[in-house]
């Protein structure tokens, strides 16, 4: 059962990184036209320009739970290394329940009222020419971390199955029981 859900997350983890490529790519037109117009032509857009750190932030917030899943986070490897493999599972999921779900639960419930206040007042870019509807990108803060919160139950489940399939003495993931 573990391993049907643990494929079930593979797929989406796949899924969220040919969207964030895609992002990405937009995102490199998008910078690319902007400085061809700028210093070539002459001309920027305002609106260009903030679609751009509005790209950037889809990248980042979202991305967080990509690298979770494909275990690209930030980590002190210096220690991490030596470990055997079920060490290294079991330390991976005392670290989503300890540290990733807490205060995922606290960005994401205490960023909904920001959100609001953004949709409520209309909220749109303070430059002539920028971008409306500024709210739907402050919305991606709550939308991420809750995404985060699912993608943590599935990097949970990942790391179960290591732990559960490997032997304590198992140094390497190559290593079989």
């Amino acid at each position: 059962m573990l391993d049907k859900i643990e494929i079930f997350y593979n797929k989406l983890t796949k899924a969220l990184g040919t969207f964030l490529f895609i992002v990405m790519l937009l995102m490199t037109i998008n910078v690319f036209y902007d400085v061809v117009m700028r210093y070539v032509f002459s001309q920027g857009s305002i609106a260009m320009q903030e679609m751009e750190w509005h790209l950037f932030s889809v990248l980042i917030l979202l991305g967080m739970s990509y690298s979770l899943m494909e275990d690209a986070h930030v980590r002190v490897d210096i220690i991490y290394d030596r470990w055997s493999i079920r060490k290294k599972a079991w330390i991976n999921m005392m670290g989503s329940v300890v540290f990733i779900l807490p205060i995922s639960l606290l960005v994401a419930t205490n960023s909904v009222e920001f959100v609001m206040e953004a949709f409520n007042s209309n909220e749109i870019s303070g430059d002539p020419g920028g971008l409306t509807h500024r709210w739907i990108v402050k919305a991606l803060i709550p939308g991420s971390f809750w995404f985060l919160i699912f993608f943590t139950f599935g990097f949970f489940i990942k790391n179960l199955n290591i732990y559960r399939k490997h032997k304590p003495e198992d140094k390497k993931l190559g290593a079989k029981s």
